[in-house]
């Protein structure tokens, strides 16, 4: 059977770029890989078909010879042009599907495109919980905090040789950082095992940091926290994390904020609660009853005559300050009144007085509810 032509096998045509026909063939291999189509029996020589035309059209040269002699080009009838070597026949599978392999999966495997080497090693980020008072996410702070961390080591400044000489490119990856084995139909990258994946190596290492240029040590920061801050308010810190290996940029430093709980106040958001106890006949009578307010202040609050527990007051902009630019909260002041204990006789008994005058208008919800009770057991007796 006659061969067909190598553009008609990838649906391209003749003035296809490099590009078009890689990404032609990317999408044949996809299609036509004998492990998708089980079912299908012509897959694989239509799958070798794909490999044998762009492992000719991807080469310049063998490219040149195709478009002027056609496949006769490889088939020894045309003495001008290159022939195929020993195995090229068919395409030369491993080498073709190697380079979409790597085109496919190459930033996956870790593969280093451009061919830049990898010097250096970015440090670590780190991670700092750091909890603050309810006072202290009020009005903001400048704190101070001791991290343990990895700096750049002094006595080689983090070159990790001995005397700070520059490293050596490794031998076997070529400061790559990666070696290649071919598997089969495919070529797998794996991290240099002479170098560790920094692509130098140090011959004489460094006596303080063993060769890494960085040594462990605590450091002091001055973190400032701005006023609004919530708990889960996360602070960055560029460059205050981890040094890097050999010379290679710092990570960064997060600061995660855990505001502590306040034995008056609960927060939400940027409002405030505070639940108040109020006497019985404070609550009766009505009156002034005065309350902290998270500045440290004192505001008196009128409490309406006849007031329920769970009656709520508002204090406009005494809550917490935003984080993000919008006003203050405000702070509600939620009454609980507070039955008497521990009463003397006479108190008792001038209670017992009280009770005796009161009218049903005295506790209007103590009466709608028993009437309601009353109808529901009525309504169970019939």
């Amino acid at each position: 059977m006659a061969k067909r032509d190598y553009y008609e096998v990838l649906g391209v045509s003749r003035d296809a770029t490099a590009e078009d026909l890689k990404k032609a063939y990317r999408k044949k291999a996809k299609e036509l890989h004998p492990d998708r189509n089980s079912d299908n029996p012509d897959a694989e020589a239509q799958f070798k078909e794909a490999n044998e035309a762009y492992d000719v059209l991807k080469d310049p040269e063998k490219k040149a010879a195709y478009d002027r002699y056609g496949h006769a080009a490889f088939d020894g009838g045309m003495g001008a042009g290159p022939r195929a070597g020993p195995g090229q026949g068919q395409g030369d599978f491993a080498s073709a599907f190697s380079d979409v392999f790597e085109d496919l999966f190459g930033d996956f495997m870790g593969a280093q495109r451009g061919g830049g080497r990898q010097r250096a090693m970015r440090g670590s980020d780190l991670r700092y919980n750091l909890q603050i008072s309810l006072e202290e996410a009020y009005s903001g702070l400048q704190k101070s905090i001791t991290v343990p961390t990895a700096v750049q080591c002094e006595a080689c400044n983090g070159s990790g040789a001995e005397g700070g000489a520059e490293p050596q490119t490794c031998p076997t990856c070529s400061g790559m950082g990666k070696v290649r084995a071919q598997q089969g139909f495919f070529t797998v990258e794996r991290t240099c095992p002479t170098c560790g994946g920094v692509g130098q190596i140090v011959k004489n290492p460094c006596r303080v940091c063993g060769g890494s240029g960085r040594e462990e040590k605590e450091k002091a920061l001055s973190v400032n926290i701005p006023a609004g801050v919530e708990t889960g308010t996360r602070i960055r810190l560029s460059g205050e994390g981890e040094a890097g290996m050999r010379g290679g940029p710092p990570g960064d430093l997060y600061i995660f904020i855990h505001v502590a709980d306040h034995p008056i106040f609960q927060r939400d958001g940027s409002d405030l609660f505070c639940r108040v106890p109020v006497s019985m006949t404070k609550a009766a009578l009505g009156g002034e009853i005065e309350v902290p307010t998270i500045d440290g202040g004192r505001s008196r609050v009128k409490v309406p005559e006849g007031s329920q527990s769970g009656r709520q007051m508002r204090l406009r902009g005494k809550g917490m300050p935003a984080l993000r630019g919008a006003g203050p909260g405000d702070m509600y002041i939620e009454m609980a009144v507070e039955t008497p204990v521990k009463l003397t006789g006479k108190q008792k008994e001038l209670l017992r007085e009280f009770e005796e005058s009161c009218a049903h208008s005295n506790n209007p919800n103590a009466q709608g509810f028993f009437d309601r009770v009353k109808s529901f057991w009525d309504g169970m007796t019939s």
